[in-house]
């Protein structure tokens, strides 16, 4: 019987991840999409638009070529390059769909923590800001509102498909009123404002988010749909609703702060009301769900004690806190929503 040949590919592709990743990074980081727009561009106009060095400028455009992010007309020195449709969707900043912000953040921030990912894994503690500051990443982002809108606005377009999907997937009709908690900019109120013109909705974030969200409702025209609530999540009771959302909030904090937002949504919800968390849920095996396992390694990152979970982890703290029923929903890529009834 023949043996198999091993193949190291996967192995390597792995390992020097970091390479590919680092490529598109530096490009979301000198605007090059955006520069590009609708045209086309030799790789002189590009080198002098971006103050680029002569040297790596070939390289670079035709890695972003070969990685699929870039097309190319000509060779050489005549050719041209263009967006493809998903960089001119999702990575030129005049798009409405742009989800740059993320990547933004994961380039100043999240690239060079993860380096740091053994010490992590060693001593369970995080590896960002805190460990030259001493202030957690949230009280980092918070003291300053300027640089709080600007990560809430990076955060929106990554958000944007699953908010949509959630809208068209979950039967909404059975209910009235929805609130949003950790609303940020009252994007997914926004969102399901737009579907479901009988919701009354409302976005509830701290304080410091008010003003952030007010302008955002009010630039979509809906203030006369959507309210603006303010509070602590874990110092004061959540507005009561029919339906009771947390988008990307539950991951963020270790288990005895998610069973309290658990218990804190099952409060404030009426017999026959639902609890939907949006998040990259893993599988309930953990063999599948690559993006949502190491989501958890950056939550260790991050804050040492928070993690991501599978869908049947969220159903047995919600059965704890009382809830009858929960069932899970696919989104987008990996994001999934459980929802909970009462």
């Amino acid at each position: 019987m023949a043996q198999t040949q091993l193949d190291p590919a996967h192995i390597m592709q792995v390992g020097m991840g970091f390479w590919p990743s680092k490529t598109l990074l530096s490009a979301v980081e000198l605007e090059l999409f955006t520069e590009l727009g609708d045209d086309s561009m030799t790789a002189e106009a590009i080198r002098d638009a971006l103050g680029l060095h002569p040297r790596g400028i070939l390289d670079f455009l035709d890695a972003l070529v070969a990685l699929g992010f870039l097309e190319r007309d000509g060779e050489g020195s005549e050719g041209r390059y263009c967006n493809t449709a998903e960089t001119a969707a999702f990575l030129d900043k005049r798009s409405p769909t742009y989800i740059g912000g993320i990547l933004e953040m994961s380039n100043a921030r999240l690239y060079g923590f993860w380096g740091d990912l053994t010490e992590a894994l060693k001593s369970g503690k995080p590896q960002n800001e805190v460990k030259h500051t001493g202030k957690q990443m949230f009280e980092e982002l918070y003291g300053d509102p300027a640089r709080l809108e600007q990560f809430m606005q990076g955060m929106t377009g990554l958000s944007l498909g699953n908010f949509e999907a959630l809208a068209e997937t979950f039967d909404f009709s059975r209910y009235k009123t929805v609130c949003d908690i950790g609303g940020a900019t009252g994007q997914l109120c926004a969102v399901l404002a737009g579907h479901h013109p009988h919701l009354r909705l409302t976005t509830f974030d701290l304080p410091v988010v008010a003003p952030i969200a007010e302008r955002a409702v009010a630039a979509a025209g809906l203030d006369d749909r959507i309210s603006i609530a303010s509070g602590d999540f874990f110092a004061d009771p959540l507005p009561q609703a029919d339906v009771i959302t947390m988008g990307m909030i539950l991951h963020d904090w270790n288990l005895e702060r998610k069973q309290r937002l658990v218990r804190a949504a099952y409060e404030a919800l009426p017999d026959g009301g639902a609890y939907i968390v949006i998040e990259n849920l893993i599988d309930d095996a953990r063999r599948e769900n690559s993006f949502g396992l190491m989501m958890s390694l950056n939550m260790l990152i991050e804050f040492g004690d928070a993690f991501d979970f599978t869908g049947a982890d969220f159903a047995g703290w919600c059965r704890e806190a009382g809830f009858r029923n929960v069932e899970v929903l696919p989104l987008t890529g990996p994001a999934s929503a459980a929802v909970a009834y009462k």
